[in-house]
């Protein structure tokens, strides 16, 4: 199975040259530290900046200069800032090629639950919804199961959702998997990962082909 870092290295492939890209709180983040050699692409965040590096070395942190998820982070030559309603702008007016996101849970749908558990303390929903609604190309970036064992991809989201049909590939500690109008169709597996075992992990409509790839890690 992949662990965190392992599953941004793979969505780092889908990256394109010279897309704006929006990088969703957790394991998105990570992403920064994977560009593919060749690729130059500008990665966006929604409190203001325009060309996010990767995470700083340890003593190397600036306070003042965080990412939406208030990590510290570094900025690439050229970097721009601006205001929130200009950094909305951006996203509402569908100028992101690709927004990358965490989940909680997804439907074989493409719904999207993201920001609230039932009776626990949220500040709100942020950007997210903004990014869902606006954005053509969704990637999410999530756990396969939850801590319990049990399915994070799922027939129905029982979560308060987030974006509605608009997800269109999920990488998962497991695989890699397209959202279609028959459910969850397995692109790739983890080194090692069988089929059967992605099968058993995922309660959603499940699209099996014949040959399933093993993933380029």
């Amino acid at each position: 199975m992949l662990n965190k870092d392992q599953i941004a290295q793979r969505i780092a492939q889908e990256l394109q040259d010279g897309w704006y890209v929006n990088l969703g709180i957790g394991i998105p983040t990570l992403i920064a530290n994977h560009i593919p050699e060749g690729i130059n692409v500008e990665f966006q965040s929604e409190n203001g900046i325009l060309g996010m590096g990767p995470f700083p070395y340890e003593g190397e942190e600036d306070a003042d200069l965080i990412n939406a998820g208030k990590q510290t982070i570094t900025a690439l030559p050229g970097a721009a800032y601006f205001d929130s309603a200009t950094s909305f702008a951006m996203i509402r007016g569908q100028h992101i090629q690709l927004t990358v996101l965490g989940a909680m849970e997804v439907a074989d749908n493409g719904d999207i639950a993201n920001w609230k558990i039932p009776c626990k303390m949220v500040k709100g929903m942020g950007g997210a919804m903004d990014l869902v609604a606006s954005a053509e190309n969704i990637i999410v970036a999530m756990m396969h199961t939850n801590r319990k064992g049990q399915s994070k991809l799922l027939r129905q989201c029982t979560l308060p959702l987030t974006g509605v049909k608009c997800v269109k590939k999920i990488v998962t500690n497991l695989a890699v998997l397209e959202v279609t109008s028959e459910g969850f169709k397995l692109l790739e597996r983890a080194p090692g990962v069988s089929v059967e075992t992605i099968k058993a992990a995922t309660e959603g409509r499940l699209i099996i082909d014949e040959n399933v790839r093993e993933m380029n890690i």
